[in-house]
């Protein structure tokens, strides 16, 4: 079964190549940069590692378009300058210093596994769990959720939790001076983005009113 499955993602990448590597003017001649002027992503996108969002897939994106970083729960951690290796931390640093990218999008969904061992889990004592430990990162999230929402069953609160974890991702992005600095001189975007799965609605956050709201299209 696992080769059949090898196989046929080996057809797929056979479509992609035959659409943006052949023709008189393929795509990727201009995205590489030794042929052409290389990749300039407007946007970065936070997403999730969930093989049901995509970012690239739900919002029809070409190659060359969006610069991703995914992760469990499309989490941001503060800034911090302690410790070894910040895979998330360095992918947003690249995006906004070297890329120069015009918006930041923290891509949040329903039916989140992440979010949901952060609402179900003790994450304050993660133990050996390597999720637990990172999506301690929303604990405030979390929190939040349970003061303003008590008594709601599971379904509810994991919702909430996917929502407000969004926030606290966008308030973290606020923590890395280059990030700041990208806002005050030339207007960097931070936008918060919740993608319904259920109901294939698109949620986006109010700052000014602490909400989200339906995007309508």
């Amino acid at each position: 079964m696992g080769k059949i499955e090898i196989l046929r993602l080996m057809a797929g990448f056979k479509k992609f190549r035959d659409k943006y590597f052949a023709g008189e003017h393929p795509l990727y001649e201009r995205l590489n940069s030794f042929t052409g002027p290389g990749q300039s992503p407007k946007t970065l996108i936070i997403g999730c590692s969930d093989s049901r969002v995509d970012p690239a897939l739900i919002t029809s994106a070409s190659p060359g378009e969006l610069f991703i970083v995914r992760n469990v729960a499309n989490l941001v951690p503060p800034y911090e300058k302690g410790g070894k290796f910040h895979g998330v931390s360095s992918a947003i640093e690249f995006a906004v210093v070297n890329l120069k990218v015009e918006n930041v999008i923290v891509l949040g969904h329903r039916q989140c596994g992440g979010i949901r061992a952060l609402m179900t889990n003790d994450v304050s004592n993660p133990g050996e769990s390597f999720v637990n430990r990172w999506v301690s990162i929303a604990a405030d999230a979390k929190e939040r959720v349970l003061a303003a929402h008590q008594g709601e069953d599971e379904e509810s609160l994991c919702r909430h939790g996917e929502l407000e974890a969004i926030v606290t991702s966008l308030n973290n992005l606020r923590t890395f001076p280059f990030v700041k600095t990208a806002i005050e001189e030339r207007g960097l975007s931070l936008m918060g983005i919740y993608f319904d799965l259920e109901s294939g609605h698109l949620l986006e956050y109010d700052d000014d009113a602490n909400n989200f709201r339906c995007i309508e299209l």
